[in-house]
């Protein structure tokens, strides 16, 4: 295929639909933040994170990650039992959350949080929202809706930036983000529901209890080995703020979770719309028995090629470019930054085709992984404590995600050539 003919196949043309919604959603997002940083305290921004860190957890359990698995079935029939059995461990997990709230008391009294029991009544209904619209967003998937997947990125984003600023202004202050990003998700799923009411109810009436149970049999993987890789995943990402704040202090960790911010907020942005896009595109072949690895081939060559030279330039200018851009006092996060590099461009390959796991439906190799990248990172964090040398700790923890993700592409890579020779062969 020539390099004009890929730039117009439908794949290209839907990860810029999706990439253009994700960047134009972030943007909305981080162009308030000058405001609400003089709208809102310190103590409401870690109200607002230890909610949504709650919340997090919460909803990595809300659906056992069945959505994962929607794309997968080649019949419609079983793809709408799969969505049923996520939507029924959403509707347990929800009821359980509630229940929870009754406690609100102590649970952020653990937290030495006294103000989240005034609104912790609010988790199930943002574990309900997020859950559900992860079913959604991989039924959309399944069919090529990837317009709909757009406009919930920026409807989320704008009413969520809007609430944001209302609350604020009209001072509703300690709180007030949080009935944000309540009521932002919630109100971007009715719309998104009520556009496409008739197609889901058409697609729920498919699902019948015998069918559900088959099919949560089927994708058992999913709650048994990707729900632990996915808590083991949130729980390493936070391995730099847990173990190297009580040795460091939270200044040069806030350092730390700057650059985190500045290399992962661009790259997350890619990756989602390269990983939606390209699950479809996969399946689509598998599903035909279809030869798979020249897509993964370009994806590689082409990525390659656009990202490794703007990270050659990034390497030698971004502490000066983020001290010029944030501060003189930022100089730490742009040299932190510098030494991620590696890491991101791996991340970027890696995060963007890990969907192979599911396709394969080998989600214990998956965990296995997830166990190997959180270990090897403790240990580059170790070694940078043993040595009271912060910078030492970034280098080895960077060094050691590379490692792990790049023995996890060489065996995604290798099922791909395994799966070509096979059809080969019959």
């Amino acid at each position: 295929m020539s390099l004009l003919n890929f730039i117009q196949s439908s794949g290209v043309r839907n990860f810029t639909k999706l990439l253009s919604a994700n960047v134009v959603a972030q943007v909305i997002g981080l162009l308030v933040y000058p405001i609400l940083t003089r709208l809102f305290s310190p103590d409401d921004f870690g109200l607002l994170n230890l909610f949504m860190s709650i919340g997090g957890v919460l909803v990595v359990l809300s659906t056992a990650e069945y959505y994962y698995a929607i794309v997968l079935p080649k019949d419609d029939r079983d793809a709408n039992n799969v969505l049923g059995a996520g939507l029924l461990w959403l509707l347990a997990v929800t009821a359980l959350v509630a229940i929870s709230a009754l406690f609100s008391g102590p649970i952020s009294a653990l937290f030495n949080a006294p103000k989240l029991a005034s609104f912790y009544w609010l988790m199930p209904l943002y574990v309900l929202a997020i859950g559900a619209w992860n079913l959604l967003n991989y039924w959309y998937i399944r069919r090529r809706k990837y317009s709909s997947i757009s406009r919930y990125q920026v409807s989320q984003n704008l009413f969520s930036a809007g609430g944001k600023l209302a609350f604020g202004y009209g001072g509703v202050m300690s709180g007030g983000m949080i009935y944000a990003v309540v009521i932002a998700p919630l109100l971007s799923l009715f719309t998104s529901l009520l556009r496409y009411r008739k197609q889901l109810s058409q697609s729920l009436r498919q699902i019948t209890w015998t069918d559900v149970r088959q099919q949560a049999v089927e994708y058992r993987n999913f709650p048994c080995f990707v729900l632990p890789k996915s808590l083991i995943n949130m729980l390493a990402g936070q391995m730099p703020v847990l173990l190297l704040t009580p040795f460091f202090g939270s200044k040069a960790v806030g350092f730390l979770c700057l650059a985190l911010l500045l290399g992962y907020t661009p790259i997350g942005t890619v990756t989602r719309a390269i990983y939606q896009v390209m699950y479809q595109s996969t399946m689509n072949r598998v599903h035909h028995s279809l030869p798979i690895g020249d897509i993964f081939r370009k994806f590689i060559i082409f990525t390659s090629a656009l990202v490794l030279p703007a990270f050659a330039v990034l390497w030698f200018v971004l502490p000066d470019l983020t001290a010029w851009l944030l501060g003189a006092q930022w100089h730490l996060s742009g040299l932190y930054l510098r030494w991620m590099l590696p890491w991101l461009f791996v991340s970027l390959l890696s995060c963007s085709i890990n969907y192979l796991f599911d396709v394969f439906m080998q989600q214990k190799w998956c965990l296995a992984f997830e166990i190997v990248l959180a270990l090897l990172r403790i240990m580059g964090l170790a070694i940078g404590v043993w040595a009271g040398n912060f910078l030492l700790a970034v280098i080895c923890y960077s060094l050691a995600t590379v490692l792990a993700l790049l023995l996890q592409i060489v065996w995604m890579l290798l099922q791909v050539k395994r799966y070509d020779d096979g059809l080969k062969e019959s």
